[in-house]
């Protein structure tokens, strides 16, 4: 009996975090439509219409402590699924010369991050939030590494602002980037290199290069996946170094756990799929409901977030993302021309 009566109380305990859930998933539906019909980033919309709905996360609401709920849980769930579409096999397809260079996009642009957001007056949080949302893979990893970064008084505003950018940038991108490489008589599989190595998040990166042909839509979605496959051991060492140097830097704020349970998923669905033992249908429904669980968190993200907050963040803020976002194009090119 006892299996039964666990059952039960994980109900009940679940119980109260359905309206907040429910709302955040009619959010992500919704936007979802829009952007089947209008062409516009879900990402994007389902953000927006969340900041809209922002009364709905109001303590006191029946609907709070789901809406909490879902930013949090329902965003490690759709984090960890990731794995599932990362193999090794990726790494051998691409080459060794290609994959230093987009690991080396990776480090430097956070590496740049770090020394020039004192310039533009933020801390070494903002730093890697959004270096590393620029250099991985936009609101996926900015929403992965918000959840190891200390917590503080701007952690939300920070976070919804760093997914609104790169969104908004990948989106620019995808129309831009695909005209550039034909600016720089790039061949289709260094245009492929090119579009998945700088553009942030994955849909955009698929639409650029598909817009060039079937060559350039493979590479660089295959491109874009080994990107996404640094987000657990960037994760790691962020942890690694918080640790070490983070305590003094960081007032009434608590250590996050080395290794977040979210990211062990990941890197277990990684190798379950390197080793064969997911078969593609099943990697492919992995990778939807990563899709559907990572729309319902930052619906949920934008809810809880009030809107006259994000106008403290400053044009800094701003400026800082453009440049990390201009500096990993830089590289990447420049990279591609050396090899």
């Amino acid at each position: 009996m006892k299996p039964v009566a666990t059952s039960l109380a994980y109900v009940q305990a679940l119980k109260p975090m359905l309206p907040g859930f429910a709302v955040a998933a009619l959010v992500a539906t919704t936007a979802q439509f829009l952007s089947e019909h209008y062409g516009a980033p879900a990402m994007l919309l389902a953000l927006l219409l969340g900041l809209a709905l922002n009364f709905l996360a109001e303590a006191g609401t029946r609907t709070a402590p789901g809406i909490a709920f879902t930013a949090r849980s329902v965003l490690r769930l759709g984090v960890a699924l990731l794995g599932a579409r990362i193999s090794i096999d990726m790494l051998a397809q691409l080459g060794g010369p290609a994959i230093a260079l987009v690991i080396g996009g990776v480090v430097l642009t956070i590496c740049f991050a770090l020394l020039v957001s004192r310039v533009f007056g933020h801390d070494w949080r903002f730093a890697l939030l959004t270096g590393g949302a620029v250099a991985i893979c936009g609101a996926s990893a900015a929403m992965a590494i918000a959840a190891v970064l200390p917590k503080h008084e701007k952690s939300e505003r920070d976070l919804v602002f760093t997914v609104l950018s790169v969104t908004v940038l990948s989106t620019v991108a995808m129309v831009v980037y695909p005209m550039l490489a034909g600016w720089l008589h790039f061949t289709p599989r260094s245009s492929g290199i090119f579009l998945g190595g700088t553009i942030h998040d994955v849909a955009q990166v698929v639409g650029a290069g598909f817009s060039i042909g079937p060559e350039t839509g493979e590479a660089a979605t295959l491109v874009k996946l080994i990107r996404v496959s640094m987000l657990a051991p960037v994760v790691l060492c962020f942890s690694l170094a918080i640790r070490r140097f983070g305590p003094d830097d960081v007032s009434g704020g608590k250590n996050p756990p080395l290794l977040p349970g979210f990211v062990i998923g990941f890197l277990a669905l990684a190798a379950l799929n390197s080793a064969g033992l997911i078969p593609p249908g099943v990697a492919d429904a992995a990778g939807s409901l990563s899709r559907w669980a990572l729309l319902i968190a930052i619906a949920a993200v934008g809810i809880k977030t009030s809107l006259g907050r994000m106008v403290e963040v400053g044009s800094g803020a701003i400026t800082l993302i453009v440049a990390e976002t201009t500096f990993l194009a830089l590289v990447i090119v420049g990279g591609l021309y050396f090899i």
